[in-house]
């Protein structure tokens, strides 16, 4: 991916070119959060307690790490972090853990409050908060059986960014994909060297993004090492 006036361009391996300007996933993600305040509006007391995909974490930790962004300045993440010693999964898992006290009901009007907030973190810039929106949705969702999902062209911007030399870390470890190809069954979409995955592109993202749950829901011979990856991180 690299970076031109305001557009973020992606080259896919089939040749075309897919160019998305930042007010554009500004707008896609503003549409992702009130499409989640939404999907927590109508879940039930048990399904706010209810697991989602990243571990220790349940649907209200979830809502409240999804308003986390709005609410905390970074001044005052870079405080804490320094608590943790510069540990920012942990950092992050603090003001969850605060931000969770929230009721419900005040979670999801702060989601609804902030949805057009646009935030550009140090690095990641405003394709981190857009890579949450899709992601988290479906960590909430898989579990809870709902189908609910973000439009495909969203998933398709996303793995382009997941592929590329400037995807974060904290999303994309370095290594995951290498040696892999990742073809999308449901839209033409593919990308990479090596043996091939094939699956839906949302479970595609999902498990270039650590989630062993869409293992099962992926095919082909470069699987295997995919899923060892995975299990190893």
């Amino acid at each position: 991916m690299t970076y031109a006036g305001e557009h973020f361009i992606f080259t896919i391996v089939t040749g075309e070119t897919h160019m998305v300007s930042e007010s554009e996933i500004y707008t896609w993600t503003s549409r992702n959060r009130s499409m989640i305040a939404d999907v927590l509006a109508s879940l039930d007391n048990a399904d706010w307690d209810a697991p989602t995909l990243c571990t220790g974490w349940t649907v209200r930790h979830m809502a409240a790490h999804l308003v986390q962004p709005m609410l905390v300045s970074f001044p005052r993440f870079f405080l804490v972090a320094m608590r943790y010693r510069g540990n920012t999964d942990r950092t992050v898992d603090h003001f969850t853990r605060r931000l969770a006290r929230i009721p419900p009901p005040q979670l999801i009007t702060l989601l609804r409050e902030h949805a057009a907030d646009n935030v550009s973190p140090a690095r990641v810039g405003p394709m981190g908060p857009f890579a949450e929106t899709c992601i988290h949705l479906r960590d909430i969702a898989r579990p809870l059986s709902l189908t609910v999902d973000v439009p495909i062209e969203h998933w398709r911007t996303l793995m382009d960014y997941l592929v590329s030399p400037a995807a974060a870390p904290a999303l994309t470890p370095a290594g995951r994909l290498r040696g892999i190809t990742m073809a999308a069954t449901d839209t033409d979409w593919i990308s990479g060297r090596g043996p091939e995955v094939r699956g839906t592109i949302e479970a595609l993202a999902m498990a270039a993004t650590g989630r062993l749950a869409a293992v099962a829901d992926l095919r082909g011979p470069g699987l295997h090492p995919l899923e060892s990856r995975l299990a190893a991180h």
